[in-house]
């Protein structure tokens, strides 16, 4: 080999070391060029994001608050508007081109960058058919907030419907309001169908291979660990469930005076059996008769250090005509407007509602509003809803009436065996009947050229183990307001009952320094709300998920808390 003199070799040296360095500042000289692009298109990305979903929020607000067509019209106009902001092919490209530049290395940014790279994928899409699909979705919500189901040429909104099927003993009452309930799914049925059709459509022009693939995976759940997560929890509820569904039909058979073999659907005392019938000898419909539920609501709120007054103000809670029947929160601006929707009753039902709702609320509130606009949202859609499921519990939790109602303690020592029942008969009737959902939606997707109202039946035979009336062929299934208008979400709620259990355990044990779990009410503890606020609440989505949960907890989501307090 020929060696290199002195003067050749200082040169080669030279030559490599100034090549590095020239590299290094045209890398860096790249890198800060492609933060500054990225920054620049941030703040005119935010300027038009934040008007028009404040403009939107504000007018889907008012559209289920009136019933009016012409609202709703406008609410679908603005989602349209708002959309598009999504939908830039030149945009998305930027993205694109960052994202696999990996030059956007400061956390935070890289966030955003992931967070708003999946919203304009998920738009990439013809904006016709984006604008159809939307109008459509609006008009199936139009229909759902204005039908009133018909029995005897006497309409009822779904509260009275309800009310019917929680109170009357005769089961042809019984069997006439539950089918009239059911009517509306006949009047959405094609429209859902060809909607889920058009979502697909979408979803393959993207890559994905159906709508609901393409939902999980853009909102960082793996579709693969879902499926695995509500098998291991069919297996888990499934025994335990089967003996208190005998345990049920016994009093409920004896209750209607008719055999078990006779109950149909509508002895179960809800439109879907998602919640639990009343079977043990606790009304909790008597606790609240008499009692101010958004009263109740605020003292409670007030009591653990998240006030709610201002939120209560500009929300709208009591039925009227032509009114959104069901109930939700929305978050107006992401810096602090945040209302519900409800439409309250003295009773069990609504007090558990008002809790769930506002539990919603506090999370959206009490976010940091300094941080990016787009991480101003909860770690994930069912964070979200571990919070509203956590507060939601105490409505039936005997602890939380002896705080919150003053009842005595041999009230609630008379109720609280009764009282645990009710709570676990509650948590595992819907977590069956969150498999079917789920289920469902997952096999729609798959397939919606199926015969659905079969699936559906098959589906709720087998994991609610009710049977399908005699020669029944409708869709039933259509007249859940979910399928058609939030699609391939269900599956959080129960993601959101595992945290929350979560939630509990570890704020029992390691911030109210308690092993006392079956009788907290967290009433009246500010550490509470300091501990959610601090740990949940204010780092919005700056963590993906399931570190946030580690972050606050010490471990990922786990069903063993779930688990520990309703099935083991």
């Amino acid at each position: 080999m020929k060696k290199l003199n002195s003067a050749a070799f200082v040169k080669s040296f030279l030559i490599l070391f100034f090549s590095v360095i020239l590299n290094n500042i045209y890398s860096q000289s790249e890198k800060e060029k492609m933060n500054n692009e990225f920054s620049q298109f941030l703040k005119q990305y935010v300027e038009k994001a934040d008007r028009l979903s404040k403009e939107a929020n504000l007018a889907y607000f008012n559209a289920t608050i009136s019933g009016k067509k012409e609202d709703y019209d406008k609410s679908a106009d603005l989602e349209i508007q708002k959309s598009k902001i999504y939908t830039s092919k030149e945009d998305f490209a930027k993205l694109k081109k960052w994202k696999e530049s990996n030059q956007i290395t400061d956390p935070i940014q890289k966030r955003v960058l992931d967070v708003l790279y999946d919203a304009y994928l998920e738009n990439q899409i013809n904006e016709n058919e984006l604008a159809e699909m939307i109008n459509m979705r609006t008009d199936i919500e139009n229909k759902f907030s204005t039908y009133r189901a018909e029995v005897n040429g006497k309409k009822f909104t779904d509260n009275e419907i309800e009310d019917i099927l929680k109170n009357s003993t005769d089961s042809k009452e019984l069997k006439d309001a539950w089918m009239a309930s059911k009517k509306i799914g006949k009047v959405v049925a094609d429209d859902v169908i060809k909607l889920a059709k058009m979502r697909n459509q979408s979803a393959r022009e993207l890559g994905f291979k159906n709508f609901h693939d393409m939902s999980l995976r853009l909102s960082e759940q793996d579709p693969n660990e879902i499926e695995k997560l509500f098998d291991e929890l069919d297996n888990l509820t499934r025994s335990s469930f089967a003996k208190l569904k005998s345990e049920m039909d016994d009093v409920l058979a004896k209750k209607y005076n008719i055999s078990k073999d006779e109950l149909m659907p509508w002895h179960y005392q809800n439109r879907f059996f998602q919640e639990a019938p009343k079977i043990y000898n606790v009304d909790l419909d008597t606790y609240y008769k008499d009692k101010n539920v958004v009263d109740l609501t605020k003292a409670y709120y007030k009591g653990i250090g998240l006030p709610i007054d201002e939120m209560v103000e500009k929300s709208d809670l009591y039925e009227k005509e032509g009114k959104y029947q069901h109930a939700y929160c929305t978050n107006i601006d992401r810096e602090g407007d945040v209302r519900v929707v409800c439409n309250i009753k003295p009773n069990y039902n609504w007090m558990n509602t008002a809790l769930h709702e506002f539990g919603h609320a506090v999370y959206d509130h009490y976010l940091d509003h300094t941080i990016d606009w787009e991480l101003r949202e909860p770690a994930h859609t069912f964070t979200t809803e571990a919070i509203a499921m956590m507060f939601g519990r105490f409505a039936s939790s005997p602890a939380w009436m002896k705080d919150m109602l003053n009842i005595s303690d041999e009230e609630k020592a008379r109720i609280a065996e009764e009282g645990f029942k009710s709570l676990r008969l509650e948590q595992l009737v819907f977590s069956r009947w969150v498999q079917v959902v789920y289920r469902f939606e997952k096999s729609m997707y798959d397939n919606p050229d199926q015969d659905l109202n079969k699936l559906w039946w098959d589906l709720v035979e087998k994991y609610q183990m009710i049977k399908r009336p005699a020669d029944r062929n409708e869709p039933d299934w259509a007249s859940k307001i979910h399928i058609a208008s939030y699609p391939c979400y269900y599956h959080n709620y129960m993601l959101g009952e595992l945290l929350a259990s979560q939630l509990y355990y570890h704020i029992t044990e390691k911030v109210l320094n308690s092993t006392d779990y079956k009788n907290q009410s967290f009433a009246n503890k500010p550490e509470v709300g300091k501990f959610l606020t601090e740990k949940i609440f204010r780092p919005g989505r700056i963590y993906f998920w399931n570190d946030m949960i580690e972050k606050a907890t010490g471990e990922k989501l786990t069903a063993k808390y779930y688990a520990k307090q309703f099935v083991d």
